[in-house]
This record gives C-alpha cells, structure tokens and sequence, in this order.
C-alpha cells in the first residue's frame, strides 16, 4: 500500500499539472476576441467569393465583351472562373468556422473556469494550425512544380 502511494507522489512529480495564471487567461480571452472577428471577416469573404461563383462566370457566359474587361482573369471560361472562386471560397470557409468555434469554448473555458471547453478549444486551435500547415505545404510544392515546369519549359 505504501509503494502504491510512493509511485502516484512519483509520477505527480514526474508530471507537474500546469497552472493556468490570470495572464494566460487574459491573453487566451483577447485571442479569443481577435479569432471571432477573423472569423466572421473570413464567413463574409467566403460568402462574397460563393455570390461571385454564382453570378461572375454565368455573367462572363453570357457576354463575351465582360471577359475582356477581366484582363487575364478574363480570358478563362466562366465556368472555370465560378469554379475558382468556390475552391477559394471553400478554402477560407473552414478556418473560419473554426476560429469561431474555438472563440466560443476559449471564452468560456476562461470566463467560467471550465477545463472541458478550454480542452476543446485547444483542440480547435490546434486543427486551425494544422489546417494552415498542410495548405502552406501543398502551397510550396505547388511553386516548385511551376518553377520546375518553367525552367524546363525554357531549356527547350
């Protein structure tokens, strides 16, 4: 029964629990704030970017003489255009919703002391990194495709 005891007081000195001080609390609120905005900024632009999808490419289909006004945006096919922006739209759609969601349960894991929402939160954060990291990865190997398919196509 003693060792027992020893081995809990071990391994709660092994593995400190972490405190949470009014500062960190303090900075974990204004983060929150901040990710709400940027997350309504990014619904609204995705919802501009859909409204575009919908009516830029039918509006290209329909008159040709629209396109030229596009300069090199133009000289796509409407569809292709409407595509691009829902891509775009989609792509700015999901970290948004995301950082709502994380301004939600940060605010009150910090404001009613609730460890779940905050563990929640944390997560939430934690998919908005790793959603940025692997479209700044696809992002980088998209460039060097480009810049490999330029230098070989000027070798020729």
């Amino acid at each position: 029964m003693e060792d027992q005891t020893q081995f809990e007081n071990l391994e709660e000195q092994k593995y400190p629990q972490l405190i949470v001080t009014e500062d960190m609390r303090s900075y974990i609120y204004d983060m929150a704030k901040w990710a709400n905005f940027l997350g309504i900024v990014g619904l609204v632009i995705s919802a501009f970017l859909l409204l575009a999808a919908l009516t830029v490419g039918p509006t290209i289909n329909a008159n040709p003489e629209m396109g030229k006004m596009l300069g090199q945006l133009g000289a796509m096919d409407g569809t292709t255009i409407s595509i691009v922006f829902l891509i775009y739209g989609a792509l700015i759609f999901y970290p948004s919703l995301s950082m709502m969601r994380y301004a939600s349960k940060a605010k009150q894991g910090v404001l009613y002391g609730d460890q779940e929402n905050l563990n929640e939160a944390t997560s939430r954060l934690k998919s908005i990194f790793k959603y940025f990291g692997v479209l700044t990865i696809v992002f980088i190997v998209l460039y060097l495709m480009t810049l490999f398919s330029a230098v070989l196509g000027g070798i020729k």
